[in-house]
Formats: structure tokens, sequence, C-alpha cells
């Protein structure tokens, strides 16, 4: 790989989207960001990571936060923005990595080697994968899952103009139903490595 590649990948709760996007990055030798970058984040910010754990990829409470111009008192937006600018930074010095989440598509869209990605599912499936990971009932895995697309789409569109989950703001979406997270990762890597192959012989 001589170019810079960035992969990131959005999902829908209950798809798999995040174990799809660490095996890429470990098939293809690539640091992996998600909300382990909290603990980055943390140090940056001389706070415990414990504190950040409840405001990573949350909507802001317009009812306890102000914002004046670029000054918030909002924890969510002090933190969105924080990382935005850690994940900018890892970009401008070449770093190749996968990044799940934080807006990475619309933070990262100057960058020729980015790759956008958002992986949804079959409800059904959604709900059968989160009923088995938390050992929950369906009402309540229906409930867990809407609950968090619904904080995920509002903190998405809170700092992006794209709309989260909108095909059109991607460069493919894929329903990881049919073929489970093997398939889905094997379908995603070949058209990874197309976009590579164009990206170094743009000639060819």
């Amino acid at each position: 790989m001589n170019k810079q590649i960035i992969i990131s990948i959005n999902r829908e709760f209950g798809s798999g989207g995040h174990e799809v996007a660490e095996r890429i990055a470990a098939d293809m030798g690539l640091k992996f960001y998600d909300r382990g970058m909290l603990d980055e984040v943390a140090d940056q910010m001389d706070v415990k990571v414990e504190l950040l754990e409840k405001f990573d990829e949350k909507p802001r409470n317009f009812m306890l936060t102000r914002r004046v111009g670029k000054y918030t008192n909002s924890m969510e937006e002090i933190l969105a923005e924080t990382q935005f600018d850690i994940i900018r930074k890892k970009a401008e010095q070449g770093e190749s990595f996968v990044i799940v989440g934080r807006c990475s598509e619309v933070v990262l869209q100057e960058f020729d080697g980015l790759i956008s990605i958002f992986v949804r599912g079959d409800r059904q499936h959604k709900m059968e994968r989160v009923m088995n990971k938390y050992n929950l009932k369906d009402n309540e895995a229906l409930f867990k899952m809407d609950r968090h697309d619904r904080k995920r789409k509002q903190y998405h569109n809170r700092h992006a103009d794209a709309k989260w989950g909108d095909s059109r703001c991607y460069d493919m979406c894929i329903n990881s139903s049919p073929l489970g997270v093997s398939g889905t990762v094997r379908v995603l890597e070949n058209y990874i490595q197309e976009r590579i192959k164009q990206q170094e012989n743009p000639d060819a």
C-alpha cells in the first residue's frame, strides 16, 4: 500500500458494523480507532476516561447546555470536536487507519484516500444479534437498537451536513444480514482493494 488509505465505517446498532471494521483493520494491518480513542482524549483533556464515556457519540442536551459562537459548555460537543481534531491530525500526518463513527466520513472528506462505508441490517437479524449479545428479550433488544440509532443519528446530524445513513453520503452501503459478518467483510475488502488499485494506478 503506497498511498494513504482511510476507511470510515458507520453502522446501525446490531448490524455487526463494529466487528466488520475490526476485522478489516486486522486483515489489512491498519490501525483501528473507535471509542478506544477516549483514552487519548482523556490524556489530552487531563480527565478520567470514565467521565467521557457517557458523553461519547451522544447528542447535546439543549436544556442543560449553551453555545455562544465557537464556545460551548456541552461536554458532548467538546468531546466530539476534540475527537474530530485528533482524527483530522492523524490523517494530516499521513496515517492510514480504519475508524468507526465519529462523523469521520465528513470530517475527513478532503482526503483522497478516504473510503466511506455504511453497514445496515434487517431489523429481525439485528434484533436477534442484540438479544444474543446482551442477553435481552426481543422487546428489550428493539428498544436498545432504536435508542442507540436515534442518538447516533442526532449526534451525526448535529455535526455534519450529510445525513446519517443516507446512501448518497457514502461510497458504499451494505446490508450485513444476508452474508453475515464474514461475508460482509469479504465483499468490503474486495471493494477496498479495487479502490486501492485505482488510487495507485489511476491511468491503468
